[in-house]
């Protein structure tokens, strides 16, 4: 049974600011705030009152008058132990209640100079479709909406002319397709002026990773050309670090990079400029060397992968015990589905670069016709056994009631994707990994929900196939992702979602180099894996790239030519398949 403190966190996404976050929150808009006036704040999601009282001791101490802090909080008995902590040391008030309720009418507020905030991150699962649609109706959100979008919205309205929004919320919504909801605003509403990556530091409690943004409310006369200062800290156990330091938040607040050691841990801190990139794009960090990087890869880039290819995830069951397992040989024989129905399946462990394990004994129950491209069921009376088996879960298969409101039969897989071409040579890798492992798959197995895949039916050549996997595995392929993606999880681990992958760029496939390349990935994919051979392909593979991307490509046909970015049949090596 969930405690009560757990099941809050789960519902109302409260995770408690600590003291030291909270102190560098309030120390970041210290140069930010005009001088010569009396401070009214404002926390809309004050929680215990820890951001207010950071910024009051932080503010007062740097010479200004706090003249009153004012909180939000949903929770009765947490806003009375914020109101009780202020009450001995400034002219404090805490309004119980929803906060997006109690700001319809932003007047009854007034005005402030900072609005300092660690807002609920409630995702769209938990907050339900009709609050969900509620939200993005009210504020104009798209996609998966969660509460940070609605308070950053909200804090425009709450902030005077001059005023400065210091906000602590989950780092996704730097490089996500739903954190455009919040970039957006800042965009349009704010002058962006600090931003944090704060990473796995673990200097939050809560599962998501934080970062941290000052941003002062947009004015007419805002230079536009004003740079925003972005700086970025992960762990790094596998460097050495250059200094010991006594904790992250130091050592980022001064500008610095490079490798620093709290406490006996390693973390890398790199410093830069924020770059935005064309409307949607993810944000990330600009340096002088990563721009002229990028630069020339841009120039030597003919197509993306998403401009080349489908990317599909995985089926999605939605009762994973009842249709996946590796011990299907233990059940009794009659009650173990008929092996025709039982397919292998490659999930995120079985995936390494270049190949597949073939190790693994998992299998899906998958009663589909596999010479249909869209779902279509088998004649399950040709399967009496592996009804028999579906019927003992019956219950639980029917308490899906999305599946049959959605038009399926109770015992359905909720998204089994394209039958007819798992039989089709096709590229898997892993949701989350912490190196990039694209592997070329040609056992016609299902491809399970922790993973995406790419089918070789989809692409115009089979060696455009090989250059995506030649690519997707190489040390310049993750330096790209690094760069302009940037989504790591903790201990360095990495998000390889479709808007991610769409993005690495593939050289021109026509070009000597890359098909130099190409060729070596057909050889890699069928060289063991871990060997000495392996290893040399690969090192001749990242030469091979690194020529490619320095030429310049043919990005569209000229003079009545074939377009030479497709490999003719003759320049294609003999087919595996």
């Amino acid at each position: 049974m969930a405690t009560p403190a757990f099941d809050r966190v789960k519902r109302n996404g409260q995770h408690f600011t600590p003291q030291a976050l909270a102190e560098f929150l309030a120390q970041r808009v210290v140069d930010q705030l005009p001088r010569g006036r009396s401070l009214r704040i404002i926390d809309p999601a004050c929680g215990d009152g820890e951001l207010l009282l950071a910024a009051n001791s932080v503010l007062s101490a740097e010479g200004w008058e706090v003249a009153e802090l004012v909180g939000c909080e949903l929770d009765p008995a947490v806003a009375a132990e914020a109101e009780a902590r202020m009450s001995g040391v400034i002219q404090g008030k805490v309004h119980v209640g929803d906060f997006l309720e109690l700001a319809e009418d932003t007047d009854a507020y007034g005005l402030f100079d900072l609005v300092i905030t660690n807002p609920p991150y409630v995702r769209t699962q938990v907050l339900g479709a009709e609050l969900s649609n509620a939200l993005a109706a009210r504020f104009g959100l798209k996609g998966r909406v969660d509460l940070t979008h609605a308070f950053v919205n909200l804090s425009t309205r709450l902030l005077n002319s001059s005023g400065t929004l210091a906000l602590l919320c989950s780092n996704r919504f730097l490089t996500t397709k739903a954190g455009e909801n919040i970039r957006r605003v800042l965009d349009s509403d704010f002058t962006v002026r600090e931003i944090y990556d704060l990473g796995d530091t673990k200097l939050f409690k809560a599962a998501v990773l934080p970062a941290v943004v000052i941003a002062g409310k947009k004015t007419e006369d805002a230079d536009a050309s004003e740079g925003t200062r972005f700086s970025r800290v992960y762990e790094a156990a596998d460097l050495t670090a250059e200094k010991e330091v006594s904790s992250v938040l130091e050592s980022i607040t001064i500008g610095a990079s490079g490798v620093v050691s709290v406490e006996g841990k390693s973390y890398k801190i790199e410093s830069g400029s924020l770059a935005r990139g064309a409307s949607g794009d993810p944000w990330g960090l600009r340096t002088e060397e990563s721009a002229q990087w990028l630069n020339g890869i841009a120039e030597g880039t003919w197509k993306t992968f998403g401009e080349i290819a489908k990317t599909r995830v995985g089926i999605k069951t939605t009762a994973d015990a009842v249709f996946i397992g590796d011990d299907w040989e233990d059940l009794p024989p009659d009650r173990r589905p008929e092996s025709e129905i039982l397919l292998p399946l490659v999930t995120h462990g079985s995936v390494r670069p270049w190949s597949i394990s073939n190790e693994s004994a998992t299998r899906v129950l998958y009663p589909y016709d596999l010479g249909k491209v869209k779902r279509e069921l088998l004649p399950m009376t040709a399967f009496p056994k592996a009804m028999a088996y579906l019927l003992r879960h019956e219950e639980r298969l029917r308490g899906r009631k999305y599946v049959v409101e959605g038009g399926r039969q109770w015992f359905e897989i909720w998204v089994p994707q394209r039958p007819a071409l798992w039989a089709q040579p096709k590229i898997v890798f892993p949701d989350i990994s912490e190196e990039a492992r694209f592997a070329l798959d040609t056992s016609g197995s299902v491809v399970n929900g922790d993973c995406y895949w790419i089918s070789f039916a989809d692409l115009p050549s089979e060696d455009i196939g090989f250059l995506m996997l030649a690519v997707g595995n190489s040390k310049m392929g993750l330096r790209f992702y690094d760069t302009v993606c940037g989504n790591k999880l903790y201990s360095g681990s990495r998000r390889w979602i479709t808007q991610y992958v769409d993005r690495l760029p593939l050289p021109d496939p026509s070009n000597p180099a890359a098909v130099r390349a190409i060729g070596l990935a057909r050889e890699l994919s069928e060289t063991p894996w871990g060997t000495e051979a392996a290893e040399k392909l690969r090192s001749r593979i990242e030469s091979a790239l690194e020529e490619a991307f320095s030429a310049e490509p043919d990005r569209a046909p000229s003079d009545g030519q074939p377009d030479h970015g497709i490999p003719s049949p003759g320049m294609a090596q003999e087919s595996l398949f």
